[in-house]
């Protein structure tokens, strides 16, 4: 199935896109960061499955369904799950809820290709060209690059309004521009977690606990009363 990505987050484009290559029935046709763009694409062009996030600044993914002539498969992909409802009224194929698993991504492509060609439809996991792999980076944009950083090498990440610092084990820090709601969407299956309404930490990199505070790499980071049950539930205190 020829298919395209449309989503505002740049991290989340590149995890589909991994998934997508993993797959051999899938051809990756485009990717967009906003769906205006992709309108006349996909009028133009034979596209059969769309990886659609819905939250999206000035133009949704529903506005999007809305504005296109031709209607391809659908699969959302998106942070919130409010719009579960909505979306499966519009007839999508899935809803799949940020962070992905691929697990959960390989069950929405078979069940999509069932609906597109139901003559064709494996009946093992022979659709994966390549053993999973757990993706164990991210990039972020960083000025005028995108800088690599490994989940390990993450000590906490500060948010300061819509930028967050991201500090790593070389004493360094990366600035760049995200929210730090996306950031704990893509992070919590990897080890992280929120513990302050301004930070999330690595827990692996934690040295000890005092009271209030978790100390990493000597920083003392607050722990917040909204916080502290489900941090203390995660590290079994």
């Amino acid at each position: 199935m020829k298919c395209v990505i449309i989503d505002d987050e740049p991290l989340a484009v590149d995890l589909i896109k991994e998934f997508v290559s993993k797959v051999d029935s899938l051809e990756l046709v485009n990717t967009f960061n906003n769906a205006i763009d992709a309108i006349s694409i996909i009028n133009q062009s034979n596209v059969d499955l769309i990886f659609l996030d819905i939250e999206m600044p000035h133009f949704s993914g529903i506005d999007f369904i809305n504005a296109i002539d031709k209607k391809p498969l659908i699969i959302f992909t998106t942070a919130y799950s409010d719009y579960a409802v909505e979306g499966f009224n519009l007839g999508a194929v899935d809803y799949l809820v940020k962070p992905i698993p691929f697990h959960r991504f390989l069950k929405s492509v078979m069940r999509a290709q069932q609906i597109f060609n139901p003559q064709n439809v494996p009946t093992n996991t022979n659709l994966i060209s390549a053993p999973e792999i757990e993706q164990d980076f991210m990039f972020v944009r960083a000025e005028y690059e995108n800088v690599k950083l490994n989940f390990s090498d993450i000590l906490y990440i500060e948010g300061l309004k819509d930028y967050v610092k991201i500090y790593t084990t070389d004493n360094k820090y990366t600035l760049t521009l995200i929210s730090l709601i996306k950031l704990e969407n893509l992070l919590s299956s990897k080890g992280f977690s929120r513990i302050h309404r301004s930070y999330i930490i690595n827990i692996k990199h934690v040295k000890s606990i005092q009271k209030n505070k978790v100390v990493i790499a000597e920083k003392r980071i607050p722990i917040s009363e909204s916080y502290k049950s489900s941090f203390f539930e995660r590290i079994n205190l």
